[in-house]
């Protein structure tokens, strides 16, 4: 499946994010080039998914402005800005009674009129995304009853039956088995769509985005190429653990082993990198 809308330019300048007096994300600028996969690493409460919400407009920045392909994204209809852009979430919809096949379709919703029924092309679309991400026989079966990771498959395929060319999302791996780990982040790159990633496991970070980006403590303090930004002095300033980081001999691409230990006592700090 190939999206409809071309991949865009992300631009994300001096955001900054304040709720109820606390400071969650902190000036951040980030550029992701048309057809670019860069994922969003950190620790818990980096700010990493505040602001990915701030991307995909389901939170406001309080400075600072995102834009895709020079457009505010403030200043597109909703409409719009979901024909261009599709969000893969962390929170799971809440109980509804609607079927596999009824959630992907939602993902037609922007390219249909009000109350305009699903055509033939919708159907293939919608066939097509849940073909990709193996839950096709699935289709009938009630969102509400499924696993974790049926769920999160069937919502990645709603992103896909979107059909933009940029998408945001904040762990899709979660809950997957490792299979489905490498056939979703793999259907990411092969879809060329200019995508940012929230990923826990920096390894699959590593092998499948262009650029690493990592948060702490809601800044954006590192950025770059994979080999180039996961270090061990940043790993163990970052992350607290001591790791060794390699490159794996078939494929190149820079793989992290965490080591025993307690990086959080004090004698353990892990100095300047």
């Amino acid at each position: 499946m190939i999206p409809a809308d071309r991949p865009a330019a992300l631009h994300v300048e001096d955001v900054g994010v304040v709720v109820s007096g606390k400071v969650l994300v902190r000036e951040v600028s980030l550029d992701v080039a048309p057809g670019e996969v860069v994922a969003l690493v950190g620790p818990n409460g980096a700010g990493k998914s505040t602001l990915l919400r701030t991307l995909y407009r389901a939170l406001r920045p309080t400075s600072g402005q995102v834009r895709l392909d020079g457009e505010d994204v403030w200043r597109m209809t909703g409409r719009r800005l979901a024909r261009r852009l599709a969000a893969v979430l962390q929170e799971t919809p809440g109980e509804f009674e609607l079927t596999v096949y009824d959630v992907v379709a939602m993902g037609r919703s922007p390219h249909k009129r009000a109350f305009q029924g699903d055509d033939a092309d919708d159907r293939r679309i919608v066939l097509d995304a849940l073909g990709e991400l193996d839950v096709a026989d699935l289709a009938q079966a009630p969102f509400d009853r499924l696993s974790g990771g049926e769920k999160q498959r069937v919502l990645i395929a709603r992103a896909l039956a979107q059909q933009a060319g940029t998408m945001v999302l904040d762990e899709p791996t979660n809950h997957l088995d490792l299979r489905h780990q490498l056939d979703a982040l793999q259907l990411v790159r092969r879809l060329g769509v200019t995508a940012v990633v929230a990923l826990h496991d920096l390894n699959l970070a590593a092998a499948f985005c262009d650029r690493i980006c990592v948060m702490d403590t809601g800044r954006l303090i590192a950025a770059g190429p994979p080999a180039r930004v996961l270090t061990t002095a940043l790993l163990a300033a970052v992350y607290r653990v001591e790791a060794e980081v390699t490159l794996h001999p078939r494929t190149g691409v820079p793989q992290i082993s965490v080591l025993p230990g307690d990086l959080t006592r004090p004698d353990c700090g892990p100095g300047p990198w």
